[in-house]
């Protein structure tokens, strides 16, 4: 713990549907969700409007879908328009200090003391981090950002999400016990639902009523590392430093089945539901990837893994879903698989623009180093999504047939005649886009055939151009 409120916590407002927002301007002030848009996919980040209705992150996507009104737009995440914002944040951020760890594409802490310079009272704190945020705000063309500053990691953080958006909340040295006393333990970075449920069978639900409980006590009940853990952060104690360099290694998930699966089209089913979660989390680290890696558990438990790599990055989920399916058609699952895991790593901060909406199959497409990739058809990544029933609801993210161009709700599209776009939908083998920008009045909608060669994949739009 610092004697000084000199760590800042810098958390982006609802940052992936804050930026679609900013680029389409007939969506502002409407229910926006990003994420995986399948029935099996999961939301990534719900704009306010959409939180009003109960939609989150981590959300499944059918979910979202219930509880939100019709016309809300459910869009694949833009990882290139995100990761442009975010160096625009990160610098400024490194403006104000020489030591900021970025956590993600939205979020960092700051060392305001790095510098080595006067006592930081929470005046000049104030200060500077009031004129970040505005700063922030004007260079990114309108989008918010929270703040918390105190004398650790930890409070720093809780404080940056107590007034979303545009908060700004500053604990003083000294009130930190003060600050965490009326708060849910969940607010606490150790406690998650099972904790909180077992806390509360022992009439624990606020912070005050843990700090109640002693050392040896909830070391009887957690175990040594979580139980002492538990009564080290009921009092805000927290000696992390903030450190310049912090590295995801690899992003995963699986699938334990309840019953052994031998069905190779429920297998790349779910393999690509989980592509879904993935490639959400790897678009909120702002990376591509280069190695995909499949996890199978069989009846008996044993269990092996599969590991591709690509020369070009990527962070498009159908071009790594074909990557994984190739791995799994080159593995024997005819005795039932129990569990599927998903993985990427390798990652890189830049991707050749060229694979972002190209269909798997095409020749300039992730080529694997593994040769059982080179035998996976298009017509098995289009199927992985499911039916043509299923296709219908997720509403038409991916093209049917191999060859057709790829046309993604949100994605970034310029037209010979009516200049830039973006996929308002698509399906039946017509693609519609609304014509507008970052700088334009809400434009208007107009359809094509999706094959139409006068409409192009587009980099995101220049907010600073009118």
């Amino acid at each position: 713990m610092r004697t000084t409120a000199s760590i800042l916590h810098l958390d982006l407002d609802a940052f992936f549907a804050a930026v679609e927002q900013r680029d389409k301007p007939s969506l502002r002030g409407k229910p926006v969700v990003v994420g995986g848009i399948g029935n099996r996919g999961v939301v990534a980040t719900a704009s306010y409007e959409a939180r009003a209705y109960g939609a989150r992150s981590a959300m499944s996507t059918s979910e979202a879908r219930r509880r939100c009104p019709p016309g809300t737009a459910f869009l694949f995440p833009r990882g290139e328009a995100y990761r442009r914002s975010s160096r625009v944040v990160m610098d400024l951020l490194r403006e104000l200090s020489d030591k900021v760890e970025q956590v993600s594409v939205d979020e960092a802490y700051v060392d305001l003391a790095a510098d080595g310079g006067p006592h930081l009272s929470v005046g000049e704190v104030r200060s500077r981090a009031e004129e970040l945020l505005a700063r922030i705000e004007e260079g990114t063309g309108g989008l918010t950002a929270s703040a918390g500053v105190g004398s650790s990691k930890m409070i720093a953080k809780i404080a940056s999400d107590m007034h979303k958006p545009r908060g700004l909340v500053i604990v003083a040295p000294g009130d930190e016990e003060d600050f965490l006393a009326p708060l849910p333990v969940r607010a606490l970075g150790g406690v998650g639902p099972a904790t909180a449920d077992r806390l509360r069978t022992f009439g624990v639900e606020k912070v005050s009523e843990l700090r109640r409980m002693t050392e040896p006590d909830l070391v009887s009940i957690f175990g040594n590392a979580h139980g002492s853990g538990l009564f080290t952060i009921a009092r805000g104690q927290d000696d992390r430093e903030v450190i310049t360099e912090r590295e995801a290694k690899s992003i995963s998930a699986e699938e334990t089945f309840d019953v052994d699966v031998v069905d190779r089209a429920v297998l790349n089913e779910e393999l690509a539901r989980l592509a879904d979660r993935v490639s959400a989390r790897l678009a909120e680290h702002g990376a591509f990837a280069r190695t995909v890696t499949i996890k199978v558990r069989h009846h008996d438990f044993s269990t092996f893994t599969r590991s591709v790599t690509t020369g070009h990055p990527t962070d498009d989920p159908a071009a790594l879903l074909r990557l994984a399916i190739g791995l799994l058609e080159a593995h024997d699952v005819s005795d039932g698989l129990r569990l599927l895991g998903f993985g990427v790593s390798g990652f890189v901060a830049h991707a050749q623009a060229a694979l972002d909406m190209q269909w798997p199959g095409e020749e300039d497409l992730p080529t694997a180093t593994a040769s059982a990739e080179d035998e996976v058809a298009g017509d098995q990544v289009a199927n992985a999504w499911g039916s043509a029933q299923a296709m219908v609801s997720r509403p038409a993210a991916y093209a049917m047939n191999p060859g057709d161009p790829v046309w993604r709700p949100g994605q970034d599209v310029t037209h010979e005649q009516f200049g830039a776009g973006w996929v308002w939908g698509s399906g039946r083998g017509v693609v519609t886009v609304r014509f507008e920008g970052p700088r334009t009045q809400p434009g208007k909608v107009r359809s094509f055939r999706v094959g139409d060669d006068a409409l192009r994949p587009a980099d995101p739009p220049d907010w600073t151009t009118p």
